[in-house]
């Protein structure tokens, strides 16, 4: 890491705590270690409010806003988020997958937000708990000089420089993951990568009734699309697709978008004739990563400073303030007593890998042809549909009886796959026969396939 001179860190400003970050992660943990007594010192690089993408929340939110403070405020934010529902072979063209029929302990519902707001909310609660929470300053540079003094560079957007020494460093930078580049923790996931195009729309048609406020999700060729009701009338809408089709737009992102959502007649109906605010479509990619560590003495990653999964299921914002909420209780166990510090921290990572995992299964599968049959046509034997719904609320750590219902839906999932191979090479048994002898030099009978 960059280094600094001996009187460079006598003139730095001391803290407990700095947390690199203003994201719902960096507040979470800035607010409650805040309340438990520690001097804590929040840094955001840019000001609130900011764009973020991420409006979707999930029910498991809902607690960690209640422990924070903050519910109130959320609801007076959110537009009221009953379900998720599915494109559907059925007479109303999609299936409901309502929180409340969730068998573990997950609320009924959940919101959706505009996050520049709810960010601003958040940061803004985080100093009122106490933290000196600070704006247009960004770390720049780090250096651990023991496990409980590490020394950060600050720039600011007025012009000034300065340092300071914290006993501890919460990272909770998001995809700049501050901590994990520097100390060459970060990894790619070749194994799924993706992009998204998007805007936000006013006019667009919502479910009817109960199912107004839901996040509706819908497949095509290239990916899946989104469409997020937000307050005031405005629906954020668009799509999540290989890298590679996104390159196809060459600057006519805005017809681009348009393109792309007419790939799906059931989505495009409803915003035929809805208005593109502002004309303005954004790009951004969503690589999925993680780093090998989480953690170590004097030092933790948070939300996406950590790991980034793709955002089929919403689970960014809900494993950013439960990651931080859980890293506040290492933190401070291991500022009043370091000798436990390394035990919780692996406990820590592994409930959070853990997690990340079960999500993991069904994002890296959504888009296949076996999970697409299974969400379009749902089946509560054994109450496995309660168990996905109680998996898209959240509940994904401490739920026995989600988590073995999760595990009996991997094992449906691989029969149904073997099911789909065996239908699959039926149909297609002559052309494989043909395939093979083309390796073989001569013809293959078809009992040999």
């Amino acid at each position: 890491m960059d280094g600094m001179t001996d009187q460079q860190a006598m003139t730095a400003e001391l803290c407990d705590v700095v947390v690199i970050g203003g994201g719902p992660g960096g507040s979470t943990a800035a607010a409650m270690l805040s309340r438990r007594g520690h001097k804590v010192i929040a840094l955001e690089k840019t000001h609130h409010p900011r764009f973020h993408i991420g409006e979707s929340l999930l029910p498991m939110n809902l607690p960690v806003f209640e422990r924070l403070g903050v519910l109130d405020k959320v609801r007076a934010l959110g537009v009221f988020k009953p379900g998720a529902d599915f494109e559907a072979d059925n007479e109303q063209g999609y299936n409901t997958y309502a929180f409340a029929r969730a068998i573990g302990e997950s609320p009924p519902h959940a919101y959706q937000v505009w996050r520049q707001d709810f960010d601003k909310m958040l940061y803004e609660h985080a100093r009122e708990c106490g933290a000196d929470a600070r704006e247009g300053h960004e770390a720049v540079k780090i250096e651990q000089c023991g496990p409980r003094e590490t020394r950060l560079d600050v720039n600011a957007d007025d012009g000034r420089t300065y340092r300071i020494q914290a006993r501890y460093v919460v990272d909770a930078s998001g995809r700049d993951a501050f901590v994990a580049a520097k100390r060459k923790l970060r990894r790619k996931n070749d194994q799924h990568q993706s992009a998204a195009i998007f805007g936000h729309y006013r006019g667009a048609l919502r479910r009817a009734g109960e199912d107004a406020g839901n996040i509706s999700i819908y497949s095509f060729e290239h990916g899946w699309m989104w469409m997020i009701p937000l307050p005031d009338g405005v629906m954020s809408v668009g799509a999540v697709c290989r890298p590679g089709y996104l390159k196809q737009r060459k600057g006519r992102t805005v017809e681009f978008l348009v393109d792309t959502l007419k790939l799906n007649p059931a989505l495009w109906q409803r915003i035929e004739g809805a208005e593109l605010i502002g004309n303005e479509v954004r790009v951004t990619g969503n690589y999925s990563y993680d780093s090998t560590r989480m953690g170590g003495p004097g030092w933790v990653l948070v939300g996406d400073a950590f790991a980034f999964l793709d955002p089929v299921f919403s689970s960014g914002v809900y494993l950013a303030m439960s990651g931080a909420e859980q890293a506040v209780e290492v933190v401070d166990a291991a500022l009043r007593e370091p000798a436990a510090e390394m035990a919780l921290l692996r406990r820590l990572e592994k409930r959070q890998r853990a997690g990340m995992a079960r999500f993991s299964f069904f994002i890296y599968r959504f888009n296949g042809p076996v999970m697409q049959q299974m969400f379009r046509h749902p089946s509560n034997r054994w109450r496995l549909e309660q168990g996905v719904i109680s998996m898209l609320a959240g509940d994904l750590f401490d739920s026995p009886k989600v988590l073995w219902r999760l595990k009996l839906f991997k094992l449906v999932y691989a029969i149904c796959g073997v099911r789909d191979w065996r239908r699959w090479r039926a149909e297609h048994k002559y052309r494989l026969a043909q395939a093979l002898s083309q390796f073989t030099g001569g013809n293959t009978p078809l009992d040999k396939v």
